[in-house]
């Protein structure tokens, strides 16, 4: 079958969508990645082919500009330019797209939940489609905090009466993006659409969240699919890392990721807190040819780029800005974590290793090296966060997210028939509260 999977030309979002990729094309699927052109090496690298779009913006190095500038922000401000980039990509989706498809004969879609434009077009061209979640499910319900928020899960009725705020603002927050859509929708006569009807669509939605690491819930659709991390050995690239230069000591490896990386505050803090310590700190700046113009400690190497998940096996905890990917893979090799949420879903998966007693945050606004000290010394010296981060990892094993992911889109796409979850939503309760 050939399958298009839309995504995001973000590391995010590109790293499980090729992984999940890889996973359908062993199985015998031509696979083409739909995602702008500067996600050609990316594509390239999973051993995947590309089918760009938006290439008179993307040529341009308009995305480029955008990229870093939302680099830059933290909070409701990223929240909100995040919002405007989406729109902008749904705006270009839904004009190049169905062309796209037709030209190269597409007979099955995978489009990730923040790319909602491919279900439209797919609703339009007649082509059966599932939803992937390679970052938190956006799923909303009374019970659970928005995504994009720091709050802690409260089962009380005040706990839903905030949450219910929250779910409105968010969806105000979206109405541009759902402005450009239904103008489409309208125009190939398909039904109007909202925020909160996204749940309700596809053959299958699958989610790269392993169910233990979510809130309690109890409204999710019953062709959605907790199956676990998509991450292979192998992933990262990087060749010329140097792996000399590590000393034997404990390793701190720490990253915000490649997306919102410009926070000079943040790493500022994270090199000071860790100085002190008899540790070595590698710190991650997440983007090509970036360089630390500030102090570096003795204890620290600081490197444009990391080999994340071989960082992660060597070392003893973590620092990150709480992506989804950087978390799973976090968890799923024992490792506690001091999180430090950005913007987007980050709060929410932040909120959520909370929530399972795997490590600490603290808010980006509120980030000194005092802080960084005591939190790596906590991480460190107290038992119960690498316990509990290593009853995450005993979940993980032997689950085969991947597998069971590529199991059930394949089953969805070949078939044109939804698949029905057949196992209980929830695992276990929670593991610490």
């Amino acid at each position: 079958m050939h399958i298009a999977m839309l995504v995001p030309d973000l590391a995010g979002h590109l790293n499980p969508m090729t992984t999940l990729g890889r996973e359908l094309a062993r199985r015998g699927h031509r696979i083409h990645v739909v995602t702008y052109p500067r996600a050609k090496s990316s594509t390239e690298r999973a051993g995947l082919e590309l089918l760009p779009y938006g290439v008179p913006e993307h040529d341009a190095g308009d995305r480029d500009r955008d990229l870093a500038k939302l680099a830059s922000l933290t909070g409701f401000a990223g929240l909100k330019f995040t919002g405007q980039l989406l729109t902008k990509d749904v705006t270009i989706g839904l004009r190049d797209l169905p062309g796209l498809w037709k030209t190269h004969g597409i007979e099955g879609i995978v489009v990730d939940q923040v790319s909602p434009a491919g279900a439209s077009v797919a609703e339009a061209l007649g082509l059966p489609f599932v939803f992937a979640c390679n970052a938190l499910a956006l799923h909303q319900e009374p019970g659970v905090p928005p995504p994009n928020l720091h709050w802690a899960y409260r089962s009380g009725m005040m706990g839903r009466l905030r949450n219910h705020l929250g779910n409105t603002l968010l969806k105000f927050a979206a109405r541009p993006l759902f402005r450009a859509l239904m103008a489409y929708r309208t125009m190939n006569k398909l039904p109007a659409q909202q925020f909160h009807q996204l749940s309700r669509l596809g053959l299958a939605q699958v989610a790269q969240q392993p169910s233990f690491f979510d809130f309690p819930r109890e409204q999710l659709p019953s062709h959605f699919h907790y199956t676990g991390p998509w991450h292979e050995p192998g992933r990262d690239p990087i060749a010329d890392f140097p792996w000399d230069k590590l000393d034997g000591r404990t390793i701190i490896y720490a990253s915000l990721g490649t997306l919102q990386n410009r926070l000079k505050h943040v790493f500022a803090a994270i090199l000071e807190g860790c100085s002190t310590e008899n540790v070595q700190l590698v710190l991650s700046l997440g983007r090509a040819g970036a360089t630390w113009d500030g102090p570096v400690p003795a204890n620290a190497l600081v490197v444009p780029f990391a080999p994340q998940l071989d960082l992660i096996d060597r070392s003893t905890a973590v620092i990150t800005h709480a992506g989804l990917n950087t978390a799973l893979e976090t968890l799923a090799r024992g490792k506690p974590m001091l999180c430090i949420p950005i913007t987007n879903d980050q709060p929410g998966v932040a909120s959520r290793v909370d929530y399972l007693g795997a490590g600490i945050v603290t808010r980006p606004r509120q980030v000194t090296a005092e802080r960084v000290r005591s939190a790596v010394k906590t991480l460190l010296i107290n038992p119960t966060y690498r316990s509990e981060s290593e009853s995450c990892a005993q979940r993980m094993k032997g689950a085969h997210g991947l597998t069971k992911a590529a199991e059930i889109v394949e089953e969805a796409l070949t078939t044109g028939k939804r698949v029905e979850r057949s196992a209980p939503l929830f695992e276990s309760a929670p593991l610490t509260r």
